[in-house]
């Protein structure tokens, strides 16, 4: 085999990995490939670095007490690193979903990765549950890799945010009024998912898929300004480029990373402050003390609340910062069985010098 020059955009995703750890010696990871541009570059990038790039470059060596071992090495899916298994979800949105299904699919045959897919009517499962079809879509999405990654026995999944969606991620937490960790965007690593393309450019991806000649599938969906990322991304951020700032995206990511750094710390200190005033956790419940948390400093205060139902939801994808200014007005009254709302899911109860944090 001919061993390929290293591009500009494969050693910028190569210093990503080893920046953030994202990858190391013995992984296996499920990397979600839709056929768009960003996936198909993630995935190509990927299929090289199993080939060629660890035998370059420093992967640390993954700790076999912390995480299961890999499955047997195959030909053409795993080099001296890590191996990599691809997991494709096929909407059924769009005419052209079993034409993008097919193209992955092939291009995993030809390179010999072990490929999964799945068909899901999206549209009809975002009516059943009365939510929306982008939120159902990365509900499935997610599911089926964590199905993928159980029966594969990997530890991983690689997801192609790139630098552009997290600048858009940014923008659309400000509008929703979050709070200061959501000027992070998108994290290079949550849990065990990752992402390697993050500190990379859309238009850099896109001249990577055009010189490689990957020919990716356009989902025509993301030129409709429907939904509100598809308006921030077509709209709002070429806006910005042209009548304030052209570099928007660099100053942005300058932000992010600045904001990223002083989170850490006050991560650490709303965890220290919810230890301190918890009386009870289950999956169902949380229960903390009124007074002890009464004492706490506001912005703690918003934290712990966001940080509390993070634990019970796994997102605080749905609470607004009028939301936190009403659980912390109605923990201050201090009047007991009182109970607030946020949303149909949520409900928050003070009641004998409690606050309770329950699913409803």
């Amino acid at each position: 085999m001919v061993r390929e020059e290293v591009t500009k955009l494969e050693e910028k995703v190569k210093k990503t990995i080893e920046k953030y750890h994202l990858i190391e010696q013995g992984d296996k990871i499920v990397v979600g490939v839709s056929g768009g541009p960003d996936s198909m570059c993630l995935l190509r990038i990927l299929h090289r670095a199993t080939l060629e790039f660890s035998r370059v470059s420093q992967i640390p060596q993954r700790n076999p007490e912390l995480v299961g071992t890999s499955s047997p090495k195959k030909p053409g899916t795993s080099g001296e690193g890590f191996e990599i298994v691809v997991a494709h979800i096929n909407h059924q949105l769009r005419k052209e979903a079993d034409e993008e299904e097919q193209y992955v699919r092939k291009f995993c045959e030809k390179n010999g990765i072990e490929f999964f897919s799945k068909r899901i009517d999206v549209k009809n499962l975002a009516h059943t549950n009365k939510i929306g079809t982008e939120e159902a879509g990365r509900k499935v999405r997610y599911e089926f890799f964590e199905e993928v990654l159980k029966k594969t026995k990997a530890n991983k999944i690689a997801v192609a945010h790139n630098k552009n969606d997290k600048i858009e991620t940014i923008f659309l937490h400000m509008l929703r009024g979050s709070g200061i960790e959501g000027l992070q965007g998108i994290a290079p690593q949550r849990g065990h998912v990752i992402r390697p393309l993050i500190e990379c450019e859309r238009e850099e991806i896109e001249q990577y898929c055009k010189e490689n000649n990957l020919e990716p599938k356009i989902d025509k969906s993301n030129f409709e300004n429907v939904y509100h990322r598809n308006k921030v991304r077509n709209i709002v951020v070429p806006y910005i480029q042209k009548e304030f700032n052209p570099n928007i995206i660099q100053t942005m990511d300058r932000l992010s990373e600045l904001v990223g750094a002083e989170n850490q710390y006050m991560e650490k200190q709303t965890e220290k402050a919810y230890q301190e005033i918890l009386l009870e956790e289950t999956k169902q419940e949380v229960m903390v003390d009124l007074k002890s948390f009464n004492l706490l400093e506001n912005v703690i205060k918003s934290r712990v609340i966001r940080y509390i139902i993070k634990r019970l939801f796994g997102t605080t994808a749905s609470i607004e910062k009028i939301h936190i200014e009403d659980i912390i007005k109605l923990c201050g009254n201090n009047i007991g069985n009182k109970y607030l709302t946020p949303n149909k899911n949520l409900k928050v109860l003070v009641k004998n010098h409690r606050i309770y944090f329950k699913k409803s």
